[in-house]
């Protein structure tokens, strides 16, 4: 195998046109923010029942994303597969830019982004969102200590250690994010231990799914050889941690099919939930699962960059749409206030009621968007101005073992 050699792209009218278009998005999302900051929370479809929103349901789905877009360099560094070391560094840069761009939506949608300075000096130690505020900072800084053993040559022999504390710790980063809902007891709709290993395989779905789509846009784009054996390994990976999604979500689900406990909250997502049922069948199960694994392992479609490429932004919208279902679909089923028992009340209501009602607001939409639009701004400035990308992936410069 030949040495690989890092460059930057070289900037083109195209590149400064992909910067000012995402400059645009992010002008709008801010200013999105700023309506909902200056007016208050009730200028958004959020009720005191829905306390999470779409600005949530985007930031969940990008710190999930950025654990998993780190997969690729730590099967390179820390499991010693030599085909996906030259891919690490961007591996590495996409875990810290999709970080960063879900906490900027988190930050922004706390109606109040200055009280973030008490939860970073007063920890509650019993609280997971204590310990999340941990795990996402120590995951910045493992990270970004990954890279610089990677990019500078004298510190190239401390990679495997380097790279190993980052996979365990990513590791317990989404066991912490998936926490957030397993131990949600009041909510039938989540409190499941199977969320945090649910939440890790996701990660490496919805994360690898990202990753390939900007490796290959990025060698289109700069006109730089990306080889087959390169492609077809990395789509055939994708395709095993989207079937292994679908295990854990119908596990879960089945699980909760048998006890008698969760029948209500099942037959809402499965049979009556209006928008969150067709998001979960048709959203997820449909276009975020079965479609791409056809794509991914036909023989005719299994070959195509094109194809590839579709059945991985499918199952982006796939994981996009189960997380709604999780984070939204979670709060529009009534709280159980008193098992076994019917509680009549004009103000809570059934299943229908408005106060369980949810419509993301387009101020909260564009808050969401402008937030993958700004990982995709810093993905693009640095590797403008850093080594990030092997000059060539061609598959003579690769080692398929």
């Amino acid at each position: 195998m030949k040495k690989t050699l890092f460059t930057q792209i070289e900037a083109s009218k195209g590149f400064y046109g992909l910067l000012a278009g995402l400059g645009a998005v992010i002008l709008v999302g801010a200013l999105a923010w700023y309506h909902m900051e200056h007016n208050g929370h009730w200028v958004t479809g959020m009720t005191n029942q829905i306390v999470w929103g779409m600005p949530h349901v985007f930031a969940i789905f990008l710190i999930v994303a950025a654990s998993g877009a780190l997969n690729v360099a730590s099967i390179g560094s820390v499991f010693g597969k030599k085909m996906y070391k030259p891919l690490a560094p961007l591996s590495g840069l996409l875990a810290i830019t999709l970080l960063l761009g879900g906490l900027t939506i988190l930050v922004l949608d706390l109606g109040r982004p200055d009280r973030l300075i008490v939860a970073m000096t007063h920890y509650n130690f019993k609280s997971i969102f204590a310990w999340n505020i941990i795990l996402y900072n120590g995951f910045l800084g493992l990270v970004a200590v990954y890279l610089w053993t990677m990019m500078e040559k004298r510190m190239n022999r401390y990679t495997h250690v380097a790279g190993f504390f980052a996979f365990v710790w990513r590791l317990i980063l989404t066991t912490g994010t998936g926490s957030i809902f397993g131990f949600l007891v009041a909510r039938q709709g989540y409190d499941a231990a199977i969320m945090a290993p649910m939440f890790i395989v996701m990660s490496f779905s919805i994360g690898l799914a990202i990753f390939l789509l900007v490796l290959m846009a990025s060698y289109r784009w700069t006109e730089r050889p990306l080889g087959d054996v390169v492609v077809k390994r990395l789509k055939n990976l994708l395709g095993v941690f989207v079937a292994g999604v679908l295990y854990f979500v119908a596990t879960m689900h089945l699980t909760n099919l048998y006890a008698t406990e969760h029948h209500g909250v099942e037959r809402f997502i499965l049979m009556d939930g209006g928008i969150y049922t067709t998001l979960f069948w048709f959203g997820y199960m449909v276009l975020g699962t079965l479609a791409p694994l056809a794509l991914l392992y036909h023989p005719a479609t299994g070959k195509s960059r094109g194809m590839i490429g579709l059945a991985s932004a499918l199952v982006i919208l796939g994981g996009f749409a189960l997380v709604y279902v999780i984070v939204i679909g979670g709060q529009a089923y009534p709280l159980q206030l008193f098992p076994g028992y019917e509680v009549m009340s004009g103000f809570e209501g059934g299943v229908n009621s408005p106060f369980y009602a949810y419509s993301p607001t387009l101020a909260e939409t564009l808050l969401g968007i402008a937030g993958v639009a700004l990982t995709l701004a810093m993905t693009v400035v640095a590797v403008k101005n850093l080594r990030f990308l092997p000059q060539s992936l061609a598959d003579s410069e690769v080692d398929p073992h």
